[in-house]
């Protein structure tokens, strides 16, 4: 019984690892999908900000950071001010990019 009971937890939590965010895939669709508008560091693109009239944060930031991983997510999928949704991250690539902009937490 000992035996099938820690397999199970082996199991599960191998498993668990499985659908944990990937930040090095999150780096690929940001690079890919972000990066232009935010910048490869999250430092926000200056002709862009100017050019749509807005100020964008960085995504160091701590207002940025302080974000819970739904909030992040929430932003990608649906946008946020002028904004657009980032139609091109779907999926488990939204949890990836949520995970790769905390990554540059300071």
């Amino acid at each position: 019984m000992r035996t099938i009971v820690i397999g199970t937890a082996l199991v599960v939590l191998g498993s668990g690892t499985a659908w944990a965010a990937d930040v090095k895939a999150g780096e690929a669709a940001y690079e890919k999908s972000c990066k232009s508008c935010h910048g490869a560091d999250g430092t926000p693109n200056a002709a862009v900000a100017k050019m749509m009239k807005v100020d964008m944060k960085d995504l160091k930031s701590s207002d940025i950071q302080g974000m819970s991983d739904a909030d992040l997510k929430k932003v990608i999928t649906d946008g946020k001010g002028k904004m657009k949704p980032v139609t091109s991250v779907t999926g488990p690539a939204v949890d990836n990019v949520a995970a790769y902009v905390k990554s540059f937490k300071k």
